[in-house]
């Protein structure tokens, strides 16, 4: 799978960044140092931000706002790093622009958000995928080889939690229901799309969770459930730095996957049989490897990845709704 292949190897394309926030530097700086990709021009509705951070990632070109960046004739391709609430209508716009696209994760507010930018992107014949970076790490496609060799036997259960600590900020795009702030979208995406990476849409969601003063989900706990008694549980919190941890449990062993388990890192597996080995990898940022995956998608003439389909990512969308839906998170104008 390409998803194991090194970065470097992937053909160069040329990026635009829409939006020069903190995780756009991130993915700007995996990208000039692993990849032969360009990073081309960056837009930002704030000029000095815009040429600051252009200069930081030396990047030839800025433009203030998103339309004359998605129209800029040297990008092929949009980096869409702007808060959650936004993602639908700049992605809109790159793809009417006939750009092919990244999106951030959460890839939208909800499902019906998403299958918009789906049935634009059909057809408009451009690539679209969500930015879920944990689904082409290395340790990742070296999980699926454990469990497809069934090294663990049939999975039974599969926990995973994400939480960082926050100090509350109404001001803050996390507390801001506005901005569609919370833990589930930002953080418990990550075990959500854990789950669905080894065990697909879930049967079930029960879901129970608390509110910040803002309205939005601070912390939440979600049981899933599969077919043959199969379950995941999954938590995430604004509240806490949690261990960050995954386990996938078999008929046959388990694998503990250390934190942060969705960035590169290492897992143990554990036989019943007596016998335990371990994957170790050296820690990098990782967001290499989803540029890569997208840059040998759009050079194949792609407009999806198998690794992570449209279909996926609307299931796990599926079930982020179906969890807000149960703690009571509205954000405005749905």
């Amino acid at each position: 799978m390409s998803r194991t292949e090194d970065p470097r190897t992937a053909p160069p394309i040329r990026w635009g960044i829409l939006g020069a926030g903190g995780i756009a530097g991130v993915f700007a700086d995996a990208v000039n140092a692993h990849t032969r990709a360009q990073l081309v021009a960056v837009g930002s509705r704030n000029r000095d931000r815009a040429e600051r951070f252009a200069t930081a990632h030396g990047i030839p070109t800025t433009h203030v706002g998103y339309r004359d960046l998605v129209e800029d004739p040297q990008v092929d391709v949009v980096y869409v790093a702007t808060p959650h609430s936004e993602h639908l209508e700049h992605a809109l716009l790159a793809i009417a622009a006939g750009k092919h696209v990244l999106v951030e994760k959460a890839f939208t507010r909800n499902t019906a958000e998403a299958e918009q930018v789906f049935a634009a992107a059909r057809k408009a014949g451009v690539f679209v995928m969500e930015a879920m970076w944990t689904r082409f790490l290395p340790h990742i496609a070296a999980l699926h080889q454990v469990v497809d060799a069934g090294e663990i036997g049939d999975i039974v259960n599969i926990t995973a939690d994400h939480g960082q600590h926050f100090a509350f900020n109404p001001a803050s795009r996390l507390f801001d229901p506005a901005l569609a702030g919370g833990a589930l979208l930002d953080l418990g995406v990550y075990p959500v799309s854990f789950a669905h990476d080894f065990l697909g849409a879930p049967e079930s969601v029960h879901a129970v969770g608390a509110l910040t003063e803002t309205g939005v989900d601070g912390q939440v706990s979600m049981a899933l459930t599969y077919p043959g008694g199969v379950q995941a549980t999954l938590t995430t919190t604004l509240w806490a730095k949690t261990p960050t941890t995954a386990t996938i449990s078999g008929t046959e062993g388990f694998v503990e996957v250390a934190g942060s388990f969705y960035t590169p890192t290492s897992f143990r597996v554990v036989r019943r049989d007596g016998r335990v080995w371990t994957f170790d990898l050296p820690a990098t940022k990782g967001l290499q490897y989803e540029a890569a995956e997208v840059s040998r998608r759009i050079a194949a003439g792609d407009v999806e990845s198998p690794l992570l389909t449209w279909d996926d990512t609307l299931a796990v969308m599926r079930t982020l709704d179906d969890v807000r839906a149960q703690v009571g998170v509205t954000y405005p104008g749905e």
